[in-house]
């Protein structure tokens, strides 16, 4: 109604992009490396505690620019993106807590398997049965060549819409094969180190 307050989205930040004279946002160059596509905190009150939940460990916590991996099923590509990458470390399947909050990456494959496990994680997350992270997004490496099937696109958009940003790797085929992960990196993967290297850069 006219006159009332407007309401607040609490997934989206409160100091929007001003307009320039185009009437496009302006946005800094941090913002277009690292800007939200999803909540950018857990939501906690009425989210569910998923059936699958990772474990929580207490390592060492990452001094400096850096970040975790945490592969949220076996075989989600942590190993080749810690050779693709390089900043982040293997969690080895569990949530790294600390009383510093540590940078978090979800990694999952993007078959149907792999997705809703970083569904689960995403909602084990925003449940706020767990902290001492912050987590930074997920990544979605792909399990086969080409075009994915509606069902995948659908579980994508559900997984990807609970955490606070989504990068998707490509299939490599030369990956498959054994050869060395930085002999064959998609273009993909240099928005993905930019942005991580931006989002974990130390004061």
């Amino acid at each position: 109604m006219a006159g009332d307050a407007p309401v607040s989205n609490p997934w989206l930040s409160p100091n929007r992009p001003s307009a320039g004279n185009n009437g496009e946002p302006q946005r800094s160059v941090q913002d277009a490396l690292t800007a939200l596509t999803g909540p950018a905190a857990p939501q906690g009150a009425g989210v569910p505690r998923p059936a699958h939940v990772l474990p929580v460990t207490a390592p060492q916590p990452i001094a400096g620019p850096g970040w975790w991996w945490l592969g949220v099923h076996g075989g989600a590509g942590v190993t080749t993106l810690e050779r693709a990458v390089p900043g982040g470390q293997d969690a080895h399947r569990a949530w790294p807590v600390s009383e510093v909050p540590q940078p978090v990456v979800l990694v999952a494959r993007s078959s149907a398997g792999g997705l809703k496990a970083a569904q689960s994680a995403a909602q084990q997350w925003a449940s706020r049965t767990v902290t001492g992270v912050e987590l930074l997004g997920l990544v979605v490496v792909a399990d086969a060549p080409g075009r994915r099937p509606r069902v995948l696109r659908d579980l994508l958009r559900l997984a990807s819409g609970a955490v606070p940003r989504l990068w998707e790797i490509p299939w490599v085929e030369a990956w498959r094969l054994g050869e060395p992960a930085t002999a064959h990196l998609p273009r993909e993967c240099v928005p993905l180190a930019r942005d991580l290297a931006q989002l974990t850069r130390r004061a």
